[in-house]
């Protein structure tokens, strides 16, 4: 490759030449899956995942992969239910947190300081100092695979929103105000995050 060459090229496979892998921050900024979800021995996890987004409209499918079949999977497969609950600036440090490296009897949200509230559909709590939350059934959890059909460490789960929580407060004129709600989104390198703000919004409407 010559230098003059104004692109970077590298196939992953051979690694990518860098001080740090760019894929996440090419990939980025990202939704953050903090997922709440509850093993078959009552214990309570709560763990965010930077591999996150919706992908279905009706009926509401959400869905995060997880590197490594870590606690959140297992409850999920063992309960059939999760919860997803939106990081905001103000719960930065806390989801920070609850992402530590503990053991399966550790309760995250004790750990983060953070308070269980109740679910009006699932028997998984949600994070009740969030603004936002989703109540959610497990629809699929699917082993990814690479081009080559060989099987990967990661786990895609898939499930249903049934309910869905929102503050009043960011319900202007009925429409959900994205920018009030202060989420933060995951970007690359080893650290960075990103805020939204209402200065940042432009609208754009479909072509007719």
């Amino acid at each position: 490759m010559s230098d003059h060459d104004p692109f970077h090229f590298y196939e992953p496979r051979n690694g990518h030449g860098l001080p740090h892998d760019p894929f996440n921050a090419l990939v980025a900024p990202r939704p953050i899956g903090w997922i709440s979800s509850r093993s078959a021995n009552g214990v309570l996890n709560l763990a965010p995942y930077s591999f996150f987004n919706a992908f279905n409209y009706t009926p509401p499918i959400i869905g995060f992969a997880s590197v490594g079949y870590k606690d959140s999977v297992a409850n999920i497969q063992e309960t059939g239910e999760f919860g997803w609950n939106l990081a905001t600036e103000s719960l930065a440090e806390p989801m920070n947190q609850s992402c530590a490296a503990v053991d399966p009897e550790v309760d995250e949200f004790e750990l983060a300081g953070l308070t269980p509230a109740p679910s009006r559909v699932i028997d998984v709590p949600r994070v009740a100092e969030t603004p936002v939350s989703f109540e959610c059934r497990l629809s699929q959890v699917l082993r990814l695979t690479g081009a080559d059909g060989a099987q990967t460490d990661t786990w895609l789960v898939l499930g249903e929103v049934v309910g869905v929580h929102i503050e009043r407060r960011l319900l202007v004129d009925g429409v959900y105000d994205t920018a009030a709600g202060e989420p933060i989104l995951r970007a690359g390198g080893p650290a960075d995050y990103f805020t939204i703000g209402a200065e940042t919004r432009f609208r754009m409407r479909r072509p007719r």
